[in-house]
């Protein structure tokens, strides 16, 4: 037992001393200067890296650092790791990565600086000897692009887990003096030398944050170096923002997902050095107008507004056989406008609002709006097109804030019949709603695509802003005196533009068969209120109201073989559903404003964007079908949103009219009038009808001319219309998830 405890012992010390042997800071120190070594022997200065002892070193030093980080104790430094530190190391490396010296040398560096931060466990970035020659590292030039994105998605990576770090990485200007440790940080600072204390000092793990100072006097709160100002405003962001513009499509889509994780780190050092330190806000938004002004003038409006979405993931994957000439590069301003869109909704609040701003005022006010005021037609139908792709791909909260302030009237007063003398109250708002009756069909189209795009933004302004301002009050309201007598006399007296179902002579000569309920329903109800929407109406009675608008005889759906009043109803459901989603959060009043709590004002005014519209509304029977489209799909849009005052004003046909008031349903009647005087003009009226309709579907080449045609094809969207509204009104007033 004695024998085989003396040789146990004797192993064991064998052991022991056999550790020791392992010198793992000489064989460090050993690697370094066998490196260094190269550049005193070597005779041949255009050998390539590759064919060199460089890269078996490089590979050794950094295996024996991740070794005797392992052997540590955490929060402990090794004499390797220190030596590092302490003998600029790095920045001997950068320097000789950024003279290229021998050629490749660049791509060797970056590869080492890869492995050496992605493999080590302990944050290092902090360290002044390690961000320095990193930022150098950062200003090199694009041409290693994968080399150099694999060193910066590195980077991203331990700034992720480390937010703190990332005012390491960044280069920028010190804003203000500090004092740190009595010293003005004004004053250039010396590298410490390698001395017992500073041994001591950096092999202790240290708070990025609150040890900056410590570790760098002459370094601003975020760790931005005074003594040398960047002579380039290369940092981490711009490197990535460059990459993000390469030729080579995976080396841009990985730049693009590095930026997006360093922009959505929540964390405030982080944030506030990306918003004043790193030119995030104003390199990406000047690339986008980069972009904008790169789409050709020339470039068919037609084209633009048919091109889908673009996604910045997917962009330029597939080429569509339609594909015209131009779409690469309108996909490529859209990719860029749907990144910074991504950008913005996954950034901490500080940077999204100054991301947005910078978009806002560079692209938005910079150049869209100057285009848009323009009186070139050509450049007017481009401009709006663009507008409107814009706003059907943004949907960051902040751009949508930013969009809606430059296009709409931020105002809460209603407004008023402006004199023509008078100056609008918002230039470029007054001047798109205009072009919606414009002279000429195409800007009249190309605009009201774009409100109606405009209107599935999930922003409550837009509604408050061009419509529901006017609203309000609810000024449209015949108030109903407390004397019956004085009621009924108010009853017959004649209103211009308010007539009501039974006063128009129209509507009563015109429909003696159709069997219009509402033709024996009293005009106005006699209850001791006005009829309140907390009060519902029958849904039959609503529904048949828009159904029974239009006569018998300007029909023809029933001789076709389509989907029924079923499928509006259908596509009115699916439409609502979304509708509701968009607007569960606005906070809208479920029922509309007692009249005795609204302020009696002066003559109620419908708005610039209603009026224009129902201006158009009025024209149906006269201008182009792609016209009646359009203004009828936009009333469409308009009419779906559940506030109760735009309900009531667009769907309540029993409503009680103040003199000189229209309504949707008014000016409907008023268009039924007008048709049935001009039906009798209309030669053989039933069958032209049918065959323009069958036209309309393709049913029919389009080999002859029809005479009356842009009235019959006014017909045609009139009826198809009111079944749209009739369905619309039906939904609304189903409870939830009963359909």
């Amino acid at each position: 037992m004695a024998l085989l405890g003396r040789l146990g012992a004797l192993l064991q010390r064998a052991v022991a001393t056999e550790e020791p042997d392992i010198d793992l800071l000489a064989a460090f120190t050993e690697h370094w200067k066998g490196l260094t070594h190269y550049y005193l022997e070597t005779t041949d200065e255009n050998k390539p890296a590759k064919q060199t002892d460089i890269p078996w070193h490089l590979k050794q030093m950094l295996d024996i650092l991740v070794y005797e980080e392992k052997q540590q104790p955490p929060g402990e430094t090794g004499p390797c790791l220190e030596y590092l530190l302490q003998h600029k190391t790095l920045e001997t490396l950068s320097t000789l990565g950024k003279a290229e010296y021998p050629p490749g040398m660049r791509s060797q560096v970056l590869l080492f600086f890869s492995r050496l931060l992605g493999q080590m466990q302990c944050p290092l970035l902090h360290y002044l000897s390690v961000y320095r020659p990193v930022q150098k590292l950062l200003q090199l030039g694009p041409e290693l692009e994968k080399e150099m994105m694999q060193f910066i998605a590195v980077l991203c990576t331990k700034i992720r887990q480390e937010p703190a770090l990332l005012p390491y990485v960044l280069e920028g200007k010190h804003k203000g003096k500090h004092v740190a440790n009595g010293q003005n940080v004004d004053q250039p600072f010396q590298p410490q030398e390698a001395t017992a204390e500073s041994s001591d000092h950096v092999s202790k793990e240290i708070d990025p944050v609150k040890q900056g100072e410590r570790l760098c006097p002459g370094m601003d709160p975020c760790g931005v170096s005074l003594v040398e100002p960047a002579s380039s405003a290369a940092n981490l962001v711009t490197s990535l923002i460059n990459l993000c513009k390469s030729k080579k499509r995976k080396v841009a889509v990985k730049a693009q997902e590095n930026l997006l994780l360093l922009t959505s780190i929540d964390h405030p050092t982080a944030s506030l050095a990306l918003a004043q330190d790193s030119m995030l806000c104003p390199l990406v938004a000047g690339y986008l107008c980069f972009l904008y002004d790169a789409v050709p003038a020339d470039i068919d409006p037609a084209n633009v507004a048919m091109l889908q979405p673009v996604s910045w993931r997917l962009q330029g994957n597939s080429a569509e056989e339609n594909s015209f000439l131009e779409q690469l590069d309108l996909e490529v301003f859209f990719a860029w406008l749907d990144f910074c869109d991504c950008l913005v909704k996954g950034a901490p609040p500080t940077v999204a609002r100054l991301l947005a701003e910078a978009v806002g005022q560079r692209l938005f006010v910079g150049r869209l709006q100057p285009q848009l005021l323009q009186m070139s037609e050509d450049g007017i139908l481009l401009s709006t097109a663009i507008l409107t792709g814009l706003v059907r791909q943004i949907r960051a909260p902040a751009l949508i804030q930013e969009l809606v302030v430059f296009l709409l009237r931020t105002g809460r007063e209603p407004e008023v019949l402006e004199d023509p003398d008078h100056q609008p109250y918002h230039c470029l708002c007054s001047q798109l709603i205009e072009r919606c009756n414009h002279l000429s069909d195409e800007i009249s189209i190309v605009t009201l695509k774009f409100f109606e795009e405009l209107l599935h933004l999930p922003d409550p302004r837009i509604l408050q802003s061009l419509v529901l301002h006017n609203l309000e009050e609810r000024r449209y309201i015949l108030k109903i005196p407390s004397v019956q007598e004085e009621h009924s006399s108010q009853e017959q007296e004649p209103c211009e533009d308010g007539l009501e179902l039974e006063e128009d002579p129209y509507f009563v000569d015109g429909f003696p068969a159709v069997g219009f309920q509402a033709s024996r329903k009293p005009a106005v109800p006699a209850p001791k209120q006005p009829v309140q929407s907390e009060e519902k109406m029958d849904v039959k009675e609503v529904v048949n109201s828009f159904l029974c608008l239009v006569p018998s005889e300007a029909k023809t759906s029933a001789y076709l073989e389509e989907g029924g009043y079923d499928t509006y109803v259908h596509d009115a459901s699916r439409m609502f559903g979304e509708c509701l989603t968009n607007t569960s959060h606005w906070n809208w009043p479920q029922a509309s404003q007692p009249l005795e709590s609204c302020l009696a004002g002066s003559h109620f005014y419908e708005g610039h964007f209603l009026k224009v519209l129902f201006d158009r509304l009025a024209q149906i029977l006269d201008q182009s079908y792609a016209v009646n489209l359009q203004v009828t799909s936009v009333l469409s849009r308009l009419a779906l949103f559940p506030h109760p005052h735009l309900h009531e004003y667009l769907l309540d046909p029993y409503l009680p009219l103040a003199p000189g008031c229209r309504t949707l349903f008014s000016m409907l009647i008023r268009v039924i009038g007008d048709l049935m005087q001009r039906i009798q003009r209309v030669p053989d009226f039933p069958a032209s009808l049918l065959l323009v309709r069958k036209r309309l579907l393709g049913l029919v080449p389009e080999d002859q001319q029809i005479s009356h045609q842009m009235l019959l094809e006014g017909v045609v969207v009139l009826e198809e219309f009111c079944k749209e509204l009739a369905a619309i009104a039906f939904v609304k007033s189903v409870p939830k998830g009963t359909l």
